[in-house]
């Protein structure tokens, strides 16, 4: 095979079909490529995990990101074999990259994808890893990989490239069409070809940078961005509260102003914004450069748990209750509302810290999976529908279910009890409304 030439006439071989892409990992970031590339071109759908293969094949979509409908009119090929993927010649790396017990990057689901991409890789094919990582991953870390599998050559048999994934769970605006796209490759040529294919389902249109490193460097910087800004809420937060002045009100004020960013106070988990700053920070402080911003703002988002847990029992306390005999329910699990995704939510850290103090809370969420709850943090899900007589409830994740409640709804939740402790940590309910209620009530 002439591998120049076929890289030349890849696009074109994609459209026709003599050609098909293929997307490694099945998640919240590669499920919805998959299946918007599945409209124009032929795709395999690659994830390593059956059960989550026999879910696609059977029409659930159990990230909500796409929903039942789209996965079973998809003509998406879900396979959980991986020797399919040498049928494939434009390949997408779309896995998950958290962070180790240490704030370490925990590189494992992207090498051990780069091996599955090697070992059945093939001459004029391209690689395009789309997982979050520090600068310098996909050329350092991922090359030699698919070299060593492979048998190939980078550059002369197989092209690279990265674009930074910039999905938003749950947000059916900012959906994955309608984000611009940052592109980039080892060369002008293969940036080219991906800018080119990802124009095929990006409405936004696409971003080439210079180099790869650029493109990594891109991602986490953006997610960092908002960690720092969220701290800085955060620790507006802790001193309002200690002057007695509502924060939200606060910030509705000053987003009255035209260059208020808009940012809110509040738990920052997820596999993004509470993830990616670590991974800048490492590498930068492989360098030699210790930040001097942006681990503090970690410092500030991680224990806003371990500060909303105190408020909490020293409501309970000044209200004369017994918080080891409280009934405590907390409203949502999940990192963010409207969004099934459990991964490194900071809810599960207040029920840690809950828990330092002997309380056992009721934790509801519609949107949370059972199954995935009680693998993840060992916590057993109640139905909304059998949480009553609360103490205490803590809205913790701004679901529209839970905000459509109203105080009103809340309210029943408390059943006959004559104390009621409301912790508002997203701020759904109205001011006024709070004030005027006979709730005791506190909000972030």
């Amino acid at each position: 095979m002439n591998n120049e030439l076929s890289f030349d006439t890849l696009y074109d071989r994609l459209l026709s079909g003599e050609d098909c892409l293929s997307v490694v990992g099945l998640g919240y970031v590669g499920m919805p490529l998959a299946v918007e590339f599945a409209r124009h071109l032929r795709v395999i759908g690659f994830n390593h995990h059956e059960a989550r293969i026999r879910q696609y094949k059977c029409g659930i979509d159990p990230t909500k990101e796409v929903g039942d409908e789209a996965i079973r009119k998809t003509t998406v090929d879900f396979t959980s074999d991986e020797k399919r993927l040498r049928e494939a010649k434009f390949h997408i790396v779309a896995v998950p990259t958290p962070i180790n017990t240490d704030h370490t990057p925990d590189l494992y689901p992207v090498q051990n994808a780069s091996l599955i991409v090697g070992r059945n890789l093939t001459p004029g094919s391209v690689v395009v890893y789309e997982s979050t990582v520090y600068p310098g991953v996909t050329e350092e870390v991922c090359i030699p990989i698919l070299e060593e599998q492979s048998g190939l050559k980078c550059g002369r048999d197989f092209k690279i490239g990265y674009s930074p994934e910039r999905i938003n769970p749950g947000d059916k605006v900012h959906t994955l069409t309608k984000i611009k796209k940052i592109v980039s490759g080892m060369d002008s040529e293969t940036c080219a070809l991906i800018k080119r294919v990802y124009d095929i389902i990006i409405e936004a249109g696409t971003f080439p940078v210079s180099n790869i490193r650029t493109a990594e460097a891109v991602k986490v910087v953006e997610n960092s961005q908002r960690d720092i800004n969220i701290a800085f809420m955060n620790e507006l937060a802790m001193v309002f509260d200690r002057m007695g002045i509502d924060t939200n009100e606060v910030i509705d004020g000053m987003n009255t102003k035209w260059n208020a960013l808009g940012f809110k106070p509040g738990l920052v988990g997820g596999h993004c914004i509470g993830v990616d700053p670590y991974y800048f920070t490492y590498e930068a402080e492989k360098l030699g450069y210790h930040s001097q911003i942006i681990l503090n703002g970690r410092i500030v988002n991680d224990g806003m748990a371990a500060f909303v847990t105190a408020k909490t029992v020293e409501k309970m306390v000044v209200a004369g209750l017994a918080p080891r005999k409280s009934k405590v329910v907390i409203l949502g699990l999940t990192f963010k509302e409207n969004c099934p995704d459990v991964r490194n939510s900071r809810v599960n850290d207040i029920v840690g810290e809950l828990r330092k103090f002997g309380i056992e809370p009721i934790v509801t969420d519609p949107w949370a999976d059972p199954a995935e709850a009680k693998k993840a943090y060992g916590i057993e899900l109640t139905a909304f529908e059998d949480v009553h007589d609360a103490d205490c409830v803590l809205a913790a994740v701004a679901h529209r279910e839970f905000a459509a409640l109203g105080l009103e709804g809340v309210q029943r939740l408390f059943g006959e009890k004559d104390t009621k402790i409301l912790i508002d940590i997203k701020g759904m309910f109205d001011l006024n409304k709070l004030r005027n209620s006979d709730i005791l009530w506190w909000r972030l």
